[in-house]
């Protein structure tokens, strides 16, 4: 007997060639009905015999598209209507948005086989995409995902490219950005006063030319412009650090194949598996050693220039036609940088590239496909086995990340203010918007306002919460606090544990480490080391480091010889003026040291810390690496490279104190951390190598984890924040963690530092927003309540420490 079937299915449905799949799959099986897309996602009506409904929907699932997504299906059986064959009907836009929004895909190898091949009429174009591969995000203005609501509406295809859009046996069928040479996009080469030099495949060749003679390329890509230069020259890259104003920090490299990667670093399986992924991000790799056959010659080397005194390289591989064809014709590694000035969005609209990158590019290769958005190279690396991204972008955003508490509420989380992103949610599924930087230029805010702007017309959802950072002087809180809607802040710290709890689906109590290098404190001091005991909604923060003063506050970000002074004013107090052997101390002049031994002993624009992130500097100051930065976290990182090549499991002392309870600690853990530094300097008297020293550093902090663990008896542990990045301490932290009886989590799909805050924000937000009513409830606060986990812990062993 005759069924039908009506199907619903949602996630990642839509520009993944869903439709000709279904189609071609409900032809094989001789079955009628028709699919189509719509703003929820993809709807299927199938008719024929039972067995044969039972057979479509077990391939429905099992054979779909590889870079589809299915996070829900529904099924209704209904009467039969007598459908005459199986169709593809137009797109449905009614309704609420619920489908996602992929994000951009690297090509494939069947689009990479044609642009490879003389005899293919995509023979070296550089716009080849189809229903696998090709941009997503960063063309789309609406949903569904349609070539008529996206920037290649204005490109009528020929008849050759019709005919393959038409074609439910060709894998171009229903491929939104479909086009070749005779009716798609094209590139010109332009000098930087906006003049055309060359068209097509010759631009393209001039450009390589160019990169060649030592010339700096801005080339506009999928998600905006690169700046491309020879990475073997000295003189090359000299000059673009020299005009991008980027003195010291790690440039981006882009290498031709995997062969040549490999021949330049030490790559795992796991990590060659990443560079080459759909998603295809920078990847940061150790570099090879100058020695043993595979390494290259030395006219073949890469300049040092390009990630001075750092044994790590970020290397990625083409991941759009016209980055592999330039890529074959260059046949070596380039730099890939950002296309923006210093602390700015990279550009993406041709006018302004030309006004803001003139100075700084010799030449433009450029294409008339307009970019929807901006979305920058996302950045990764592996820590513990897995991946861990350092920033979330191309590859990877939008595509949302699903919380365990669903709520009808709309929420936007609006993040911090350094490596800002925002979020949005739909029920249980959180849109994490690409990676948007520090907002601490009007160009930057801009991109801020952009962003929420995008996300909210994109998916249709007008918040009626907006979360944000309990920083006062944060633009996103004052964004927040400026708008009509009910707001919640969520302390900084609280937030990177909520989005690592949720990323790793972890219900019940945690212990939360989080340490950085800044967070406004719920005591309005700067914390940064910190120890919640939560369960994702209520909290206490249980234990901290000891305090010490910055002198000169946020200075001493960019000048880690002041969180230095404040460290040894901790211990030394006035008879740190004659302890001139330091590193520190060697670097004021007299008159500069005085000043700041009375702004530490005043309070005097000295604000009070527990920051981890600054006691890495101040290390790095000690040990005479460096006093000041030209980029952030520039002295923690090269502590953490100084352990490079070094094994030992020696460590200082650190002693863990209770504070007596009073209306500000609630009985704190405090890790005191003098007795650690006095062995320091004792060490670099005896002339103990820099690379121990800093090893017998990080196993400390180790230890101090494990001895906060011990105390409370919490066995999940879930670590996250800025420091989390540093490879050695967050591996080391893990195995010690696991060999001691806990359970270790750190951050994977969500980066550890700042860029993981909105998700986090909005975790939490949406833990304590819903009750069995769907109404709003009002958000715990911290030290200061009554929580569940202070009436949960009176019986688990943990009530000493309140």
């Amino acid at each position: 007997m005759s069924k039908r079937l009506h199907i619903s299915l949602h996630g990642a449905v839509q520009g993944v060639g869903f439709r000709p799949f279904v189609y071609r799959l409900a032809n094989e099986m001789r079955l009628s009905g028709w699919v189509l897309n719509s703003s929820q996602g993809v709807f299927i009506e199938v008719e024929g015999e039972q067995p044969d409904l039972d057979r479509f929907l077990v391939h429905l699932n099992s054979d779909k598209p590889p870079r589809s997504y299915v996070q829900g299906m529904e099924t209704t059986v209904l009467d039969p209507c007598g459908y005459s064959g199986f169709e593809i009907r137009e797109s449905d836009d009614a309704g609420e948005k619920s489908v996602f929004v992929l994000p951009d895909i690297a090509t494939c190898p069947d689009c990479l086989k044609e642009i490879s091949d003389p005899k293919d009429r995509r023979y070296r174009y550089p716009f080849t995409n189809c229903t696998n591969c090709g941009p997503r995000f960063s063309i789309i203005r609406s949903l569904p995902y349609d070539r008529s609501n996206t920037t290649m509406s204005k490109f009528q295809m020929c008849d050759d490219c019709r005919r393959e859009f038409q074609d439910p046996s060709d894998r171009r069928f229903h491929a939104q950005p479909n086009a070749c040479p005779k009716c798609g996009p094209h590139l010109d080469l332009r000098d930087n006063a906006g003049e055309i030099v060359a068209s097509y495949h010759d631009a393209l060749l001039g450009a390589a030319r160019a990169v060649r003679r030592g010339e700096v390329l801005a080339l506009k890509g999928i998600g905006g412009y690169q700046l491309i230069a020879d990475a073997g020259n000295d003189e090359a890259v000299r000059i673009l650090r020299a005009r991008k104003n980027r003195e010291e920090k790690p440039f981006a490299l882009m290498f031709p194949d995997i062969e040549t990667l490999n021949r330049y670093c030490d790559i795992s399986e796991l990590e060659e598996s990443l560079v080459k992924s759909p998603e295809a991000p920078i990847v940061l790799l150790r570099r090879k050693k100058r020695s043993g056959s595979s390494i290259p010659s030395s006219d073949e080397l890469i300049s040092e220039l390009v990630a001075p005194r750092n044994p790590y390289l970020g290397g990625m591989l083409p991941y759009s036609p016209v980055h592999h064809i330039l890529m074959q014709e260059l046949g070596f590694p380039v730099v890939a940088t950002s296309g923006n000035i210093s602390e700015e969005p990279i550009c993406t609209d041709d006018t302004e590239a030309f006004a803001k990158l003139s100075r700084i590019a010799d030449l433009f290769l450029v294409h008339d496909r307009p970019i929807e958005r901006h979305v920058d190279d996302s950045v990764a690396r592996i820590v513990g086995g897995r991946v861990q991204l350092v920033r979330r972008a191309r590859g990877f955003a939008p595509f949302p990340l699903d919380v365990q508490k669903e709520t009808k509420i709309s929420v936007l989380a609006v993040g911090g203010h350094l490596k800002n992103t925002i979020a949005l949610n739909s029920g249980k599924n959180v849109f994490v918007s690409q990676h948007i930087g520090d907002l601490t230029t009007k160009e930057a805010t801009s991109a801020f306002h952009k962003v929420i702007s995008d996300f909210e017309n994109l998916f249709e959802k007008l918040p009626a919460v907006i979360v944000h950072d309990n920083h006062p002087d944060y633009f996103s809180t004052r964004y927040a606090i400026d708008q009509s809607q009910r707001n919640i802040g969520v302390q900084h710290h609280l937030a990177h544990i909520a989005g690592c709890m949720a990323e790793n689906r972890i219900v019940g109590n945690v212990l939360g480490v989080s340490w950085d290098g800044t967070g406004y404190g719920d005591d309005r001091t700067v914390w940064g080391g910190e120890f919640f005991l939560t369960n994702g909604k209520d909290y206490r923060r249980i234990g901290t480091f000891k305090s010490f003063r910055l002198p000169g506050g946020d200075t001493a970000v960019k000048e880690p010889r002041r969180s230095a002074l404040g460290v040894l004013n901790e211990i030394y107090g006035p008879s740190l003026s004659e302890m001139h052997s330091l590193s520190p101390v060697m670097s004021f002049s007299a008159n500069e040291l005085g000043i700041l031994l009375k702004m530490l002993s005043s309070g005097l624009n000295s604000p009070i810390t527990s920051s981890v992130g600054r006691l890495f500097d101040a290390a790095s100051s000690i040990l005479g690496l460096r006093q000041r930065v030209s980029f952030e976290g520039q002295g923690a990182m090269e502590l953490e490279f100084a352990c490079d090549g070094v094994s030992s499991d020696e460590s200082y002392p650190l002693s863990v104190e209770q504070r007596s309870s009073d209306a500000t600690s609630n009985g704190l853990l405090v890790i005191d951390w003098r007795e650690m530094v006095k062995a320091i300097i004792s060490d670099l008297d005896a002339n103990v190598p820099v690379g121990l020293i800093s090893v017998k550093f990080h196993n400390s902090l180790v230890n101090a984890i494990i001895e906060i663990a011990k105390r409370v008896g919490e066995n999940k542990v879930i670590m996250s924040g800025g420091c989390f990045q540093n490879k050695y301490l967050t591996e080391r932290a893990i195995v010690t963690l696991a060999q001691e009886g806990f359970s270790p989590y750190w951050n994977q799909r969500i980066p550890p530092n700042d860029g993981g805050i909105s998700f986090g924000q909005i975790a939490y937000a949406m833990e304590i927003l819903t009750d069995d009513t769907g109404g709003i409830m009002e958000p715990p606060h911290g030290d200061n309540a009554e929580s569940t986990i202070e009436r949960q812990t009176e019986s688990s062993g943990v009530a000493e420490t309140k």
